[in-house]
């Protein structure tokens, strides 16, 4: 298959899943558009860290079956980085294959953190289309990109460490070099049902978060993500992301409305309605009964945590947090990382602006815990 010329990559996206949809070549899940295609056959190759897609369940299988120790990012990035898979004692091949599966993955992993010193060998990663010169195009989010890059922050990887991508014969593509960013990922070799090719892809893959890519939406979803901000900040590195002096519509009116705890809804109040806007305010509960304000306001300085405003609710053994912009509040969350005032762990959390009342009749703008 030959793209056409002046091609985007969302045009190679959608020529190669139109290809696959018209031909029967993809399995379970159908459509393939919007996904890494899982093709029928296909050769695998063992591997340490492999991506959480269907398609690469058979590498997770080998991977596994060879007793080595298998990598899965977790989905998303929504709780952290890897999950190391680890099968119960005298596993056979078919629970192997169960562990292999994304339910496996949740059922036997354990979470691998950022001091972990883990030294990945060889990734393995989803594409929809890649040419034979190493450019790779994924299905648009950009995680297997963020993933290697987070890898790269935290020293799991080095420019040496071989990336593999496992594709269909029909996937393989010319793509135009001035299709590629700085921050995307390239591969060294490319398995098909067959051939294997080796790239000899000589560009620089990607040497850490390129944070001005990033965006306060992506921070706020992403734990991990935050982690790694606070520590190359603290590192002395630049670290503003793409939309941290943006206005926030309608965020400074909402503080604002913060008055008295009669104006604030309870932490029952269940899912919300409305349009959400990035929050620039934390919530810290589960405080001691007999907790002072004065007490939380040293601690949270012992932190670096400290707020420009506090709101607090002793009675309801909680307190709202505010911040100037929502990457300082994120960067308190990740500070206040296991935080205990007295004897309690306080629940900490990124607070939520409801645009609109809701079912639970709270007041357009005031913060709520973010479920």
């Amino acid at each position: 298959m030959e793209p056409r010329a002046g091609v985007s990559k969302q045009d190679i996206r959608e020529q190669i899943w139109d290809y696959m949809e018209a031909q029967n070549l993809a399995d379970f899940p159908r459509p393939v558009h919007h996904r890494i295609p899982n093709f029928k056959a296909f050769k695998m190759a063992r591997t340490i860290k492999v991506n959480p897609d269907a398609p690469q369940k058979n590498a997770r299988f080998f991977v596994l079956n060879s007793k080595k120790t298998l990598l899965v990012p977790t989905p998303r990035l929504r709780t952290g980085l890897f999950n190391k898979i680890t099968p119960p004692p005298g596993a056979t091949k078919d629970i192997l294959r169960k562990c292999a599966t994304s339910q496996g993955v949740r059922n036997y992993s354990t979470p691998v953190g950022l001091d972990s010193r883990v030294l990945v060998d060889l990734v393995v990663v989803g594409s929809v289309a890649v040419s034979e010169k190493g450019w790779r195009i994924g299905k648009g989010e950009g995680y297997a990109d963020l993933e290697y890059a987070m890898m790269v922050s935290m020293g799991a990887v080095s420019q040496g460490t071989p990336v593999v991508t496992i594709v269909h014969d029909c996937q393989v593509v010319d793509i135009p070099e001035t299709l590629l960013e700085d921050h995307d990922l390239t591969v060294d070799y490319i398995l098909t049902p067959t051939r294997a090719i080796t790239t000899g892809c000589e560009r620089p893959k990607p040497t850490g978060i390129v944070w001005p890519k990033i965006s306060c939406e992506m921070m706020g979803k992403m734990p991990v993500l935050r982690s790694l901000h606070c520590r190359e900040e603290q590192a002395g590195k630049d670290v503003t992301l793409r939309d941290k002096h943006r206005s926030l519509p309608g965020a400074r009116a909402a503080l604002s409305t913060v008055r008295s705890p009669r104006e604030l809804p309870s932490l029952e109040s269940g899912s919300l309605q409305g349009d959400d806007v990035p929050s620039s305010t934390v919530y810290v509960g589960n405080l001691p009964r007999d907790a002072r304000v004065s007490e939380l306001k040293r601690a949270l300085s012992a932190r670096g945590a400290a707020p420009s405003r506090l709101t607090w609710q002793g009675p309801q053994r909680r307190a709202f947090l505010h911040y100037r912009d929502p990457a300082k509040a994120w960067q308190a969350i990740s500070r206040l990382q296991g935080f205990c005032l007295g004897t309690n762990t306080a629940r900490v959390a990124l607070a939520r602006h409801q645009g609109a009342s809701g079912p639970a009749g709270g007041r357009a703008g005031e913060p709520h815990p973010d479920p």
